[in-house]
């Protein structure tokens, strides 16, 4: 059960997991699971991650949540263990082969009762939302080329003390690279200049699994 810390050695890595919430059993299965599809199991968020998104869940308590892009479900069910009485998920994704597997899971845990998933191209499922109730809480781990128009989706609906987490800020250390120009690691610069370029947000970037952008609104 790595960690997926790209920017620490393995032994370092594997501390900050075990020293980290471990996943319980439906976690374990569903890791397993996951292993079992081959290499593109490290679409995956990591344990740590994990841990982090299910934290920050639990203080910031959302009423909705969005996720876009689901893969075998593991980001969503740290989400939904951790939402209040009455709070609600909705999740993006293309693929109805792989959220199988994460309805399965969801079922196993008890909340896929808190999950709504929308099979299709996320940014409709995005513009088709309400202004109303707002979105609280959102994790977008999806196709980096359509990263801006998903935050910006979100921000619009987004609640005053709302927050933003958006996957592979960092693309394996790529980002800092000049000699790398290929589409995936332009389109997650243009992301992140985007970003820190907009007036409206405060922006940190975690060195968390591949790079964790957390975004809010500049207080009011």
């Amino acid at each position: 059960m790595a960690s997926h810390i790209v920017f620490v050695d393995e032994a370092l890595s594997a501390y900050v997991a075990a020293h980290s919430t471990s996943p319980d059993k439906i976690q374990r299965k569903l890791i397993t699971a996951t292993a079992d599809l081959g290499d593109v199991s490290s679409m995956q968020i990591g344990v740590a991650q994990g841990a982090f998104m299910s934290l920050l869940v639990t203080v910031l308590q959302p009423k909705l949540a969005v996720e876009v892009g689901t893969f075998t479900g593991y980001s969503a069910l740290a989400v939904a263990r951790a939402l209040p009485p009455g709070g609600r998920l909705l999740c993006c994704d293309l693929s109805d082969e792989w959220t199988v597997i994460a309805r399965k899971h969801w079922q196993l845990a008890g909340v896929d009762d808190l999950i709504d998933l929308h099979i299709g191209p996320a940014i409709d499922t995005l513009r088709s939302l309400p202004f109303h109730p707002q979105i609280d809480f959102a994790f977008v781990d999806a196709d980096k080329e359509g990263n801006i128009d998903y935050y910006e989706e979100i921000l619009s609906r987004l609640s005053a003390h709302g927050v933003i987490l958006v996957d592979n800020a960092l693309w394996g250390g790529d980002v800092a690279k000049p000699e790398c120009t290929d589409t995936e690691t332009d389109a997650v610069r243009s992301f992140n200049t985007h970003v820190i370029s907009d007036p409206r947000v405060i922006v940190a970037i975690l060195p968390v699994g591949d790079g964790l952008s957390m975004i809010t609104h500049v207080p009011q």
